[in-house]
C-alpha cells in the first residue's frame, strides 16, 4: 500500500473497488443533492455578532460548518485516483475569488487549511487574510495561481503536451507544491457562494484532475413561507445549497446523514464558535 505526499492510502471494500473499475472517472459518479436550509436561528446569531463588532459573513459560516462535519464525517475527506481510495492528510477548504466585482476581473484560486482548534472566528481570519493580501498586492502569487500565469501564456503545441503529464503526475500524487498548492482541484470541498451576488445554488461537474470529490453552491438567503408540522404558517429565512459529490468515497446513507448535520449546525449556529473538534450533541 502506498501513500501519497497530500494522503494516505484506504483500503476499498470489494464491491466499490468493482464499481470504481466499471465506472473509473468522477463525471461517470457524481450525485446531485439539493436541499434548502432553514437559516433563520443563523440570520438572528449572525445580525448579533454584527452588534458585537465581529465581521462575519454567511460565507464564512457555512465555510465553518463545513469545515465541522468534514472534521466528523472524514469519509467526505476521500477521493479515488488511479482506481485507489484515499483520505486527504488535511481537511482544505477552496474557493475562487475575484480581485474586484466586475466582468474583467482576474480570478485566483484559494484554499485554506482548517486546524482541530479552528472555529468560525480563526477560519473567517484565515479567508480575509488571504483575500486581504491578494487584493492589496500584499503578497504574491503562488503555488498554482503562480504555475497558471505561466502555462497559460505558452502556445497550443507546448501547452497541450505539457498538461498531458500534469494530469498524468496528478493522477499518480507526483505533482510539485507548486502546482498543488492553492489550487482548488487538490482540496477537500470546491465552495460556490452565489449568494453574495444574488444567485440561486446551482450543480457543477467535478474534474476528474486532482483529489477534490466534492463540491458545494451557496443561494441567496430569502423569506418563504413555511408550514409547521401543527399546520400554522410563517415566514421563514431559507438558503438552498447544492452539493455535487463522487458516489464511490462513501454511500447515500452517509451523504443524508452529513447534509443534515450541516443543516443542524445552521439551526443551532452557537456550535460555530466551538472548535470544530468538539463533537456535535445531536450526534
Amino acid at each position: 500500500m502506498r501513500d501519497r505526499r497530500d494522503a494516505r492510502r484506504v483500503d476499498l471494500p470489494p464491491l466499490m473497488q468493482c464499481a470504481v473499475d466499471l465506472k473509473p472517472t468522477r463525471k461517470e459518479n457524481e450525485v446531485y443533492i439539493d436541499k434548502k436550509a432553514d437559516v433563520t436561528e443563523l440570520v438572528k446569531y449572525m445580525e448579533q455578532c454584527k452588534k458585537e463588532g465581529k465581521q462575519y459573513t454567511y460565507f464564512h459560516a457555512f465555510m465553518a460548518a463545513i469545515a465541522k462535519v468534514i472534521y466528523h464525517r472524514p469519509k467526505l475527506n476521500r477521493f479515488i485516483s488511479n482506481r485507489h481510495l484515499y483520505e486527504h492528510n488535511d481537511i482544505l477548504l477552496s474557493f475562487v475569488a475575484k480581485m474586484s466585482l466586475d466582468d474583467k476581473s482576474e480570478e485566483l484560486m484559494l484554499v485554506i487549511t482548517v486546524e482541530d482548534n479552528d472555529n468560525m472566528d480563526s477560519i473567517a481570519a484565515k479567508i480575509a487574510e488571504k483575500v486581504s493580501n491578494l487584493r492589496s498586492k500584499k503578497a504574491d502569487k503562488a503555488g498554482a495561481n503562480s504555475a497558471v500565469d505561466v502555462l497559460g501564456k505558452l502556445p497550443n503545441i507546448i501547452r497541450v503536451p505539457i498538461f498531458a503529464v500534469i494530469k498524468l503526475l496528478g493522477k499518480w500524487g507526483m505533482l510539485p507544491a507548486s502546482l498543488t498548492d492553492n489550487n482548488i482541484y487538490f482540496s477537500s470541498m470546491i465552495i460556490s457562494n452565489l449568494g453574495s451576488i444574488r444567485c440561486g445554488a446551482i450543480y457543477h461537474n467535478l474534474a476528474d484532475f486532482g483529489s477534490c470529490s466534492s463540491l458545494t453552491s451557496i443561494g441567496e438567503i430569502k423569506d418563504e413561507l413555511v408550514v409547521n408540522k401543527d399546520g400554522s404558517q410563517e415566514v421563514r429565512k431559507m438558503c438552498e445549497f447544492g452539493v455535487t459529490l463522487d458516489e464511490r468515497i462513501a454511500d447515500g446513507f452517509y451523504f443524508a446523514k452529513s447534509v443534515g448535520m450541516i443543516e443542524y449546525i445552521l439551526q443551532h449556529p452557537q456550535i460555530l464558535n466551538d472548535p470544530i473538534s468538539r463533537p456535535i450533541e445531536n450526534e
